[in-house]
C-alpha cells in the first residue's frame, strides 16, 4: 500500500524542526558555561596572585631550615602535619588514623650502622612518622621485631637491649643525642648523651622527652613527645636492634639517618603557623589554599574542596501550585538528567591530607610561572580547577601558591539554566506543535470536505448531478472552492447542451429523412428507367440506416431520462432470466443457450423491464462476438449476500487496456472480420453503456473480463440481495 503523505503530516514532518531549538539552547548553555569556566579561571589565578603578593619578600615566613634545603631526602627529611588533636602517649597509635597515610616505612634498606660484622639478616623492620601539635613533637614507631630485648634491670649500660637513639640539632648549632632504653613496657623517658660520639655514655635523665612502650605480637610500639623548642629542625631517629640475650650484642641500627653523624641529620617540615594564619581568613573565600615550599611540600593549607564550589547559586524556585513542583520533581527533572550530570555532593580527593604536592601547576610555578590547570578526581566524580603563583623571595622562587575550587557551582548554575529553557521549550514546542496540528487538521478538513463535496456532484459516469456549494472563507482553499465550483457549474451547462444536443439533432433530422424516403419510395414507383433501381435501393438503405442511428441514440436519452420515473418490486431475479433464456434460444436459434444456477431463488427490488433490457444489451454483444454453433452459457450463484450472474461466450479478446472503457458511451471495438448476423446494422457502443447504466441504478456492478483459458469474454453482473 503506497503511503500517503498528507499535509497533515508534512506539517507534522515540518514541526519536527522545532527540536533544533533545544538543541541550540543546549549549545549555547554550554558555551556560557565555557566562558564562565574561563572566567573562574581567571578568579583563581588572580586569587592565588594575591595570596602570593601578600607573601613576596617576607623572609621570616621561609627561615626554616627546610626552605633552604636543595634536595628532599626521602625517609630522611620527615614531613610533620599538624595535628587535630594532642597524642595520648599510650603507645595504641589511635590518634594517628587521620594522619597515617604519611607514616613511612623503614627496613633492610634503611640501616644506617652496621654494629657487628657477623650480623645475621635482618629481621627488624619499623613504620614511622611525625607529627607537631602547638609546641610538641611527636613521634610514632610500630616496630616489627622477632625478638624483644629489655635492659637488666642490674645494668649500667643503656646500648645493651633494643633502643632507640634520638639526635638532634640544638638551636646552637650543638650536636645533642638521646637514648631510650626501658626496663620493661610503659611510660619511658629519654637519656641524654655525652658528646664523644664514638661512646654511648648518659650524662642525665631528659625528663623533656616522654613517651610509652608497649610490647606488640609482632614486636613493639612506641609513642615519644618533646618540645619544638628543643631543636632547630634537624633530627634523627635510629632503632638499635639486640637479639642475643647472652652476649648482649648489637646488631645493627635502621633509622631515618646515622645519629652520629651531623651531616646526615634529616629536617622536619611542617606546616608554618605564621603563613596558617595568613591563610585563615581565606577559608570563607570558597576556595582551598595551599602554599608550598620549593620541594613541593605543603607549609599550610585553608579552606575545604569539598564545599568549595565556585560559584554560589540561589535556590531553585518554586511554582505557584504544588502539583507542578510535584511534577517537575517526579517526572520532568529526572528525563532532564538523562542527559544532565548532577554534580555529586561527595568526591574523591586524591590531596585532601597530602603532605606534598606534585602536580603540573605546582611544578610551572615553581620554575616561576603562574599556570591553571584541571584535572578530574580519581573518580570521575568531580572537575577541580586549580591555579598556581610562584612566591619570590630576593629574585628566588622559595614556595608557590595554589588556589583549589571545583566546577559544582558552574554545573549548578548551567543545569539550572537548563531546566529553566527546556521548561520553556518544550511549552512552546507542545503549543506550537498542537498549534500546528491543529492548523493542519482545519487546512486537511477542509481539502477533504471540497475534495468529498466535489465527488458527490459528479456520478461514476461522470456525470455532474448537482452543485458544488459556495465557500465562504477569503481563503486560498475557498479561492479554490470557488473556482471549483464556477468550472462544475459551466461543464454542467456544457454537458446538459450535449446530452440535449442528440436529441435535438434526432429531432431537426426526422423531418428532412422522411422527405428524403418519401421522395425516394415516390421515384422507386414512378421509375422509368430499371438502370436507376439500385441507386435508389442503396439511398433507401442509407436513409434507414441513419434512422437506426436516431432512433438509438435516443433510446439513450430517454433511458437515461426515465429510469429515474421506473417503480421497483419484488422480482424473483432467476425466474426472469429463465424466460429470457427461452426467449433468446428462439430469437438466436444459431446459437446455443445454457443456464446454470446453484441457488433456487433469488430476490432482488427492482424494475423488470429494465433488467429485461439490460440482459438483451449484453446478450446481443455475445451473439455479435461469437460463431454460428456457439454455446452461451448464464451461470448464477450468490457469495457475499450477493447474487452474481455471469454470462459467458466464446469468441475473440478484449484488449487488456479497454476493458473499462467499453464501458463508457459512444465506445465501440469490432474487427473488421467479426461474424455478426446482421451486419448491415451500425454499431454506436451504446449497448453495454445502457446496460451498465441499469446495473448502477439497481446498486449492482458490471463488469467485463476475458476468461481465464483466453477462450472467450465472461460480463459478471452483482445485484444485493434485498
Amino acid at each position: 500500500m503506497r503511503f500517503r503523505f498528507s499535509i497533515r503530516y508534512q506539517l507534522v514532518v515540518l514541526s519536527l524542526f522545532l527540536f533544533t531549538i533545544p538543541w541550540l539552547g543546549y549549545q549555547y548553555v554550554w558555551e556560557v558555561e565555557e566562558y564562565l569556566r574561563n572566567g573562574q579561571e581567571q578568579t583563581m589565578l588572580g586569587t592565588a596572585r594575591a595570596v602570593a603578593t601578600a607573601l613576596h619578600e617576607r623572609k621570616a615566613l621561609f627561615e626554616s631550615r627546610s626552605s633552604y634545603l636543595k634536595n628532599i631526602r626521602q625517609g630522611t627529611d620527615l614531613y610533620a602535619p599538624q595535628l587535630e588533636t594532642p597524642i595520648r602517649l599510650d603507645g595504641k597509635f589511635e590518634d594517628w588514623q587521620n594522619v597515617g597515610h604519611l607514616a613511612q616505612r623503614y627496613g633492610r634498606e634503611k640501616v644506617v650502622h652496621q654494629y657487628s660484622a657477623n650480623a645475621s639478616a635482618t629481621t627488624l623492620r619499623f613504620t614511622h612518622m611525625v607529627g607537631k601539635y602547638e609546641q610538641y613533637l611527636y613521634a610514632m614507631f610500630m616496630v616489627a621485631d622477632d625478638k624483644l630485648l629489655w635492659r637488666r634491670k642490674d645494668s649500667l649500660k643503656v646500648d645493651r637491649s633494643d633502643h632507640l637513639l634520638i639526635s638532634l640539632l640544638s638551636n646552637d648549632g650543638e650536636l645533642i643525642r638521646y637514648i631510650i632504653s626501658p626496663y620493661n613496657e610503659g611510660w619511658i623517658n629519654a637519656y641524654r648523651l655525652d658528646e664523644d660520639v664514638t661512646q654511648v655514655t648518659p650524662t642525665d635523665n631528659a625528663l623533656e622527652i616522654q613517651g610509652h612502650w608497649k610490647p606488640t605480637r609482632d614486636g613493639y610500639n612506641i609513642e615519644l613527645r618533646f618540645p619544638l623548642a628543643l631543636f632547630s629542625g634537624s633530627l634523627a631517629f635510629a632503632l638499635v636492634d639486640v637479639d642475643d640475650a647472652d652476649t648482649r650484642e648489637k646488631q645493627y641500627a635502621i633509622g631515618t639517618a646515622d645519629p652520629n653523624q651531623f651531616e646526615d641529620l634529616g629536617t622536619v617540615i611542617s606546616s608554618s603557623p605564621e603563613i596558617e594564619q595568613i591563610l585563615a581568613g581565606l577559608r570563607y573565600a570558597d576556595s582551598r589554599v595551599w602554599v608550598v615550599d620549593r620541594h613541593q611540600r605543603v607549609l599550610a593549607k585553608a579552606g575545604n574542596i569539598q564545599a568549595a564550589t565556585g560559584v554560589r547559586v540561589k535556590p531553585r524556585q518554586q511554582f505557584e501550585w504544588e502539583w507542578m513542583n510535584w511534577v517537575e520533581q517526579n517526572w520532568i527533572l529526572p528525563v532532564y538528567y538523562h542527559i544532565l550530570t548532577r554534580p555529586p555532593d561527595n568526591f574523591i580527593d586524591e590531596l585532601e591530607n597530602a603532605y606534598e604536592l606534585e602536580t603540573e601547576g605546582v611544578k610551572t610555578a615553581l620554575a616561576g610561572r603562574a599556570e591553571s590547570l584541571w584535572r578530574l578526581t580519581p573518580d570521575n566524580q568531580a572537575v577541580i580547577l586549580s591555579a598556581s603563583h610562584p612566591i619570590f623571595i630576593d629574585g628566588e622562587v622559595r614556595g608557590a601558591v595554589i588556589v583549589e575550587q571545583t566546577t559544582h557551582g558552574i554545573r549548578t548554575l548551567r543545569n539550572r539554566a537548563l531546566e529553566q529553557l527546556f521548561h520553556v521549550i518544550i511549552a512552546v514546542m507542545l503549543l506550537g506543535t498542537l498549534g500546528l496540528f491543529l492548523f493542519a487538521n482545519r487546512i486537511s478538513s477542509r481539502i477533504r470536505k471540497l475534495r468529498d463535496q466535489t465527488e458527490s456532484v459528479i456520478d461514476h459516469n461522470g456525470k455532474i448531478v448537482g452543485q458544488l456549494p459556495v465557500a465562504s472563507q477569503h481563503d486560498e482553499i475557498g479561492d479554490l472552492n470557488r473556482t471549483f465550483a464556477t468550472v462544475i457549474e459551466r461543464l454542467q451547462h456544457y454537458n446538459s447542451y450535449l446530452e440535449n444536443m442528440a436529441s435535438r439533432l434526432s429531432h431537426e433530422l426526422r423531418t428532412p429523412i422522411a422527405i428524403v424516403k418519401s421522395s425516394l419510395d415516390n421515384l422507386k414507383q414512378f421509375n422509368l428507367h430499371k438502370e436507376n433501381e439500385g441507386f435508389i435501393e442503396r439511398a433507401q438503405d442509407g436513409i434507414t440506416r441513419l434512422s437506426t442511428i436516431l432512433n438509438r441514440m435516443s433510446e439513450a436519452t430517454r433511458l437515461e431520462q426515465a429510469i429515474t420515473h421506473e417503480e421497483f418490486e419484488r422480482v424473483d431475479l432467476i425466474k426472469l432470466i429463465k424466460a429470457c433464456v427461452e426467449g433468446y434460444q428462439h430469437a438466436y436459434s444459431t446459437r446455443k443457450f445454457v443456464l446454470s444456477s446453484q441457488a433456487n431463488e433469488g430476490m432482488i427490488t427492482g424494475a423488470p423491464e429494465l433488467f429485461v433490457q439490460m440482459l438483451d444489451k449484453i446478450v446481443s454483444n455475445a451473439v455479435e462476438f461469437s460463431q454460428p454453433e456457439d454455446t452461451i452459457t448464464f451461470q448464477i450463484f450468490r457469495s457475499a449476500r450477493s447474487l452474481y450472474i455471469q454470462v459467458i461466450n466464446p469468441g475473440p479478446l478484449l484488449p487488456s487496456d479497454m476493458q473499462e472503457e467499453l464501458l463508457q458511451s459512444m465506445v465501440s471495438i469490432r474487427a473488421e472480420n467479426t461474424h455478426q448476423d446482421t451486419s448491415a446494422d451500425p454499431h454506436l457502443g451504446l449497448g453495454l453503456y445502457i446496460a451498465n447504466t441499469i446495473a448502477m441504478f439497481h446498486n449492482g456492478h458490471l463488469h467485463i473480463a476475458n476468461l481465464a483459458d483466453h477462450s472467450g469474454v465472461v460480463v459478471t453482473l452483482s445485484f444485493p440481495e434485498r
